[in-house]
This record gives structure tokens, sequence and C-alpha cells, in this order.
């Protein structure tokens, strides 16, 4: 088991890649609070995690309030004693369309849960790995953030602050033992998928989409679970300040 004995918090593990990452975690023996502001998708997630065989608690979190980030922190050391990995995949979009007809408040809530969050876990986490010795921070970011399009001009730009971010903190906190590294999936038919493409969801809409990947498929909740096992493992810990594009080449 690649992550045995590891604790990890995985914010928007109810749905989508953050379950594909939470289920892993928790197979790879990780012991994962698994935190969304949906507690039915959160506590389902958790429910099947046990049924495999696996240790999960869930959080009900807002990753855009401080208090509800100390409160992730709170319930690791609480349930599991320690806490070793925070991956900050909880996100949301605007609908794709010109970027003047978004408004003020999409805008505000997409850079408070996208961003926002990244500067409330440091805030959080930070204190806690340089108390221990280190720690890991994982952030989902985008291909959007390298290789923007039309339509999503906002959601691109807080994926590019999400990366740079990164980075950054990755070369501040290099000293104290804490990585800091990204993963930028491309789309995928997660529940935001129709909000992505600023169309209904259809067959035909999808094709236009895949056509422009060059492995000819969305990406999945396994492939991007995949890098963040990686990461999060030992054997990643000589590995900081990287962004891992799961995309099947569309960043080429």
């Amino acid at each position: 088991m690649r992550l045995k004995d590891k604790v990890a918090i995985v914010t928007g593990g109810g749905s989508g890649f953050g379950e594909g990452i939470a289920k892993t975690y928790a197979r790879e023996g990780a012991s994962v609070v698994v935190a969304d502001i949906g507690e039915a998708g959160g506590l389902r997630v958790v429910e099947e995690i046990k049924q495999a065989g696996g240790r999960a608690v869930f959080v009900k979190a807002d990753v855009s309030k401080a208090a509800d980030m100390d409160r992730l922190l709170a319930a690791a050391l609480e349930n599991y004693g320690a806490m070793h990995i925070i991956v900050n995949n909880a996100g949301t979009t605007h609908r794709n369309r010109p970027m003047l007809e978004v408004e003020e408040a999409e805008f505000d809530k997409v850079y408070a849960v996208n961003v926002k969050s990244i500067f409330l876990s440091a805030k959080t986490f930070v204190p806690h790995f340089r108390k221990v010795g280190g720690g890991v921070f994982i952030n989902i970011a985008s291909t959007a953030g390298i290789r923007p399009r039309p339509g999503l001009t906002w959601y691109n730009g807080s994926k590019g602050a999400v990366i740079t971010t990164s980075k950054s903190m990755a070369a501040e906190l290099g000293p104290d033992n804490i990585r800091v590294n990204c993963v930028n999936p491309v789309i995928s038919a997660t529940g935001l998928l129709s909000e992505f493409m600023g169309v209904p969801d259809t067959p035909e809409n999808r094709k236009k989409f895949v056509a422009t990947i060059p492995m000819g498929r969305f990406s999945t909740p396994q492939d991007i679970a995949n890098a963040c096992l990686y990461l999060g493992s030992d054997e990643a810990e000589f590995v900081t300040g990287v962004c891992v594009e799961v995309d099947g080449g569309r960043c080429v």
C-alpha cells in the first residue's frame, strides 16, 4: 500500500475527481477526511470507502471559509491523530460564455472556491506541517490554466493563479520539507461538464471537445487519482513545484 499510515484530507470529495482521489487513497492505505459542501455525496463516499475496508470520515466544509479549513485539520487530528496530505480539489466554474456576460457574483465565487481556498489551506496547514516536520499539498488546477480558450476566461485565470501560487509555495516551503504540486486535468464527464462546454451534454457536443484531445477521450476521476497517488506518496519525496498534465496530450 503506497499510502500506508498516511492521513489525507480531500476537499470536494463527495463526487467527481475528489471521489476518485478519496477512494484511491483509502484503497492504498490512507485514512481519509472527505470534505464537501454537499452532505449527501460526502456521506455516500465515506460509506462506500468503509464498505470496501477503508477508513474515512466526512466533514461538511465550505473551502472559502477559514473556520471550515480549521475544522478539517481538527477532524484529521481528532480521528486519526495525524495529518500528512491536503488535496485541494474543490472547485467551481462559471458557464462557458463571453467574458463580459459573466456576473460579478459568479467571478467572486469562482475565485473564492478556486483560489482563496489555497490561501486558506496554507494558513491552516503550513503551521501544522512545520510543527511535524513536513507535509504535502496537492492542488487540482486545470489545463485551462496553461492553455486557455475563449468562453472560460475568468475560470482560466483562477486556475492559472493556482498553478503560479503552487510553484511559489513550493519554492518558499521547500526548506520546511513541505511539498506543493499541481495536477492539471483536461475536461471530464463530471458534474460541471455542461458548464464547461457551455452547451447541453449530448454525444454530439462531447465529440467536439474530445476531438481536441489527441488520445481521444475525456479524463476520468481515476486518471486524476493516479497522479495524486504518486504525488502524495513517498515515491515523490523529491518532487515539488511541478504541474502534472493529465490530459491525453491536450496541452502539447
